[in-house]
């Protein structure tokens, strides 16, 4: 085993001290490079193990999303703020704003009033807006709508089964934008300004 190094692990030696007496010496271990750079590279590799597995997970999941662009919308229903079940599929025929958000996400909250406001502007032409809590209370979101009045429908996805399952979300918020047919037209991540008029115009367009 003493083969791996290239000194001796420890060397202790003999010696006569002034009074005759046996002194024990040991000399300092030293250990080769390769050594510290083995283990340099096995902590560094150890601390990159979550972001890795991190980022795995968020490439996989935005894969699983894009390949839902092109297809039918899954269909699904969940209760909203009263208890009454919503269904997506009664909205056949409208172009659907499906968002899935969540009251202690701050650009979810960021979004909605300029939401709302689209909301208002394209209702009468046949824009539907579904905005999917993520919340596990229903209390705390109707406290929020409280504060934060919403013209549109809410409902509740506290297993998250239709977010995670389903659509796939691996953020919030997440947006996506269902044509007349049923068909989902395109995907949004994070916090968008709806009342840009390249928004306006792309759902203008499907109407």
């Amino acid at each position: 085993m003493l083969k791996l190094f290239k000194y001796p692990v420890s060397e202790v030696s003999n010696q006569k001290s002034e009074h005759g007496t046996e002194a024990f010496k040991k000399k300092s271990v030293i250990y080769p490079q390769n050594i510290y750079l083995m283990l340099s590279i096995f902590c560094v590799l150890y601390s990159m193990l979550p972001l890795l597995y991190s980022n795995a997970f968020v490439q996989d999941s935005s894969y699983n999303i894009e390949k839902l662009v092109g297809q039918r919308a899954p269909d699904f229903t969940l209760k909203d703020l009263e208890g009454k079940p919503v269904n997506l599929s009664s909205f056949k025929g409208k172009v659907v704003l499906l968002n899935f958000w969540a009251t202690w996400c701050p650009p979810c909250k960021a979004e909605l009033p300029s939401m709302n406001k689209l909301y208002q502007q394209l209702k009468n032409r046949g824009l539907v807006i579904i905005a999917v809590s993520t919340d596990r209370s229903v209390s705390v979101i109707k406290e929020f709508t409280k504060n934060n009045p919403l013209d549109f429908i809410i409902v509740i996805d506290s297993d998250l089964r239709v977010s995670r399952s389903l659509y796939k979300v691996f953020m919030l918020p997440t947006t996506f934008i269902i044509d007349k047919r049923g068909i989902i037209s395109g995907r949004y991540f994070g916090e968008q300004d709806w009342t840009d008029k390249n928004f306006i115009s792309e759902i203008e367009a499907l109407l």
